[in-house]
């Protein structure tokens, strides 16, 4: 990682009845449980990710 650039995201709502891509988007930032949290790094595909599922996490 350059320069340790990372983004804390923490699963802030159910993905329950969220569209299937979401869901996926969901385990593939590494989030399983509500309110579990995972250290990321800050690159252009993760900053994506976190915008398609805005409405579901917190970046802390």
């Amino acid at each position: 990682m350059s320069d340790n650039k990372t983004l804390k995201v923490k699963l802030v709502r159910s993905p329950i009845g969220t569209k299937q891509s979401h869901r996926a988007t969901v385990r593939g930032l590494g989030l399983r449980k509500l309110n579990s949290e995972s250290v990321l790094e800050d690159t252009p595909a993760v900053r994506g990710m976190i915008d398609k599922i805005a409405y579901l996490v917190k970046v802390l």
